[in-house]
């Protein structure tokens, strides 16, 4: 199938970014959210990831007003209709998934092939709740999605070969490189990497260590860019947990037991970057650790 034409459902972090990609990579793109605020706030975070991409050298100008000019935005999920692919990159809750896709789906194009930015939740069940599992599969970019070069390609078991590779040829025409992964819990980048941040947690929780302690040791001592508690911070702890609670569920095993600590300051409504408070607070000129 020859994808001309994506549409994005959800506008955060996630969905701004995947329409960006999208449309530098010279796909018109149609973007939706229930929320017009976070549309608006979608087009100006677009806007101003651009202008960064251009001053750097990335991106001519030319190109950059080109790909804004290929971003519409609508409310109307059903506008989404006519789509040739379309990614849903709305909040990791399967029950606001299947809402989304059972209102969407009547409305698509025969051959429209429906993906899902999901995380960690099996492809095969969301793909059960629609009239198309052959033509659906996971479509996992990380973030952030303009920086970040891997994207995961996850086959349900009923997704079919031509699927794959459309999605495949996008990636590529992206610039970024696609992982294939199995359909199990949490796939192959957060299975490894959440677990991480969740022992990070235990490791606070228990007092082996201390916020920068703990981020310190691990960007020095592994060399990692972020330590596991910022870069929890910046993924959303509601995320982190989430994914936790379906490893912990899909695979029967308490080693993937969320950490208590990370569940009561979700409870709290602390949940990192977004929300201005995490395990550092960042409401200040400079990120302090909350605890």
């Amino acid at each position: 199938m020859d994808i001309r034409t994506i549409g994005v459902i959800g506008a955060g972090q996630m969905g701004n970014g995947i329409a960006h990609v999208c449309a530098l990579a010279g796909y018109d793109v149609l973007l939706n959210d229930i929320n017009q605020e976070a549309l608006d706030r979608a087009m100006t975070q677009i806007d101003r990831n651009m202008a960064r991409q251009v001053s750097r050298g990335h991106v001519s100008e030319d190109d950059a007003q080109a790909a804004k000019g290929r971003i519409k935005s609508t409310l109307a999920l059903t506008d989404l209709g006519q789509m040739d692919l379309v990614i849903e990159a709305a909040t990791e809750r399967e029950t606001v998934k299947d809402a989304i896709f059972k209102e969407l789906v009547p409305h698509l194009k025969d051959d429209t092939i429906l993906t899902s930015n999901t995380s960690s939740i099996s492809i095969t069940r969301l793909a059960s709740r629609t009239d198309r599992p052959e033509k659906f599969m996971g479509f996992h970019f990380m973030n952030p999605v303009p920086v970040m070069q891997l994207v995961e390609l996850i086959r349900g078991i009923a997704t079919d070969e031509p699927t794959y590779k459309a999605c495949l040829t996008v990636v590529e025409r992206l610039g970024k490189t696609a992982s294939s992964a199995e359909d199990f819990p949490a796939f192959i980048v957060n299975r490894v990497l959440v677990p991480m941040i969740n022992e990070a947690v235990y490791v606070l929780y228990e007092g082996v260590g201390n916020v920068r302690s703990i981020d310190e040791a691990m960007k020095l001592g592994a060399n990692h860019p972020m330590g596991p508690l910022e870069l929890a911070d910046f993924i959303g702890l509601d995320t982190c947990l989430a994914i936790m609670n379906v490893l912990h569920d899909g695979l029967a095993d308490t080693k993937y037991r969320p950490c208590p600590l990370l569940t009561k300051y979700v409870e709290a409504g602390w949940l990192g970057r977004k929300t201005g408070r995490g395990f550092y607070d960042y409401r200040g000129d400079v990120p302090v650790p909350t605890r």
